[in-house]
């Protein structure tokens, strides 16, 4: 890369050369973005998340106790009898009447009339307040797979930017060598294109490393591997 060419002017040229290339990785970014498999991700991540589990646990008992507190109208009402069975003093009269009588009763708790409405209404408030946590946490759940996955791509799009620049780097620092040992360039040009190929080395070391971190994060969340989602 930039054969005969002095390195101070080499050096400009790398570097506005990078400059395109990360421009041009920024412009299609959300080319590398698939909506429909992040729709997958963020149903997986419904599917195994367990708080998502928590908040269903809760809104199924709080639907429990709106059914107790409905069928509890019944504990208002009270239902009795007595038997009182008669004593004949003489055993060998025959009497007309019934041996036995059956006495009824029927009572209804009126401070239990007045409660029953305002215990409804509460279990169904807390009904509405578990359906309501659920929702919002859905939608912090979901805002977070997004951005980690936004990341990773982000992580990813950077890694091949680096990449392809420690490629030219490279064949930029062969073009050297071989100027160097026919005597055409100098050792000071020499060593400043071999630091610069250690630097982006290095930084393309740390890119890849930056990919495994957020891949990482979005699988936390989702609860499986991604090379496990098709």
């Amino acid at each position: 890369m930039f054969p005969n060419m002095p390195m101070k002017y080499a050096a400009l040229g790398l570097l506005l050369f990078f400059f395109t290339q990360s421009a041009r990785a920024q412009e299609s970014l959300s080319k590398d973005v698939d909506y429909a498999y992040l729709d997958k991700l963020i149903a997986i991540c419904k599917a195994n998340y367990p708080k998502i589990k928590m908040y269903q646990a809760h809104i199924d008992a709080a639907e429990t106790g709106v059914k107790k507190a409905k069928l509890s109208y019944f504990d208002i009402f009270n239902f009795s009898y007595l038997y009182n069975p008669k004593r004949n003093q003489d055993p060998t009269a025959v009497s007309v009447q019934f041996p036995f009588t059956y006495q009824f009763g029927f009572f209804v708790n009126i401070g239990a009339i007045l409660q029953k409405p305002a215990m409804v209404k509460q279990a169904k408030s807390e009904l509405a307040s578990a359906e309501f946590d659920k929702q919002s946490f859905d939608l912090n759940l979901e805002a977070e797979v997004k951005k980690r996955y936004f990341t990773l791509v982000q992580k990813k799009a950077v890694y091949r930017v680096r990449s392809n620049a420690s490629l030219d780097v490279e064949s930029m620092l062969d073009n050297v060598k071989k100027r160097f040992e026919m005597g055409q360039e100098t050792l000071e040009k020499y060593n400043q294109v071999l630091i610069m190929q250690t630097d982006h080395a290095q930084n393309l070391l740390n890119s890849e490393s930056e990919v495994l971190v957020a891949k990482s994060s979005l699988e936390e969340l989702l609860g499986q591997k991604l090379e496990d989602i098709k």
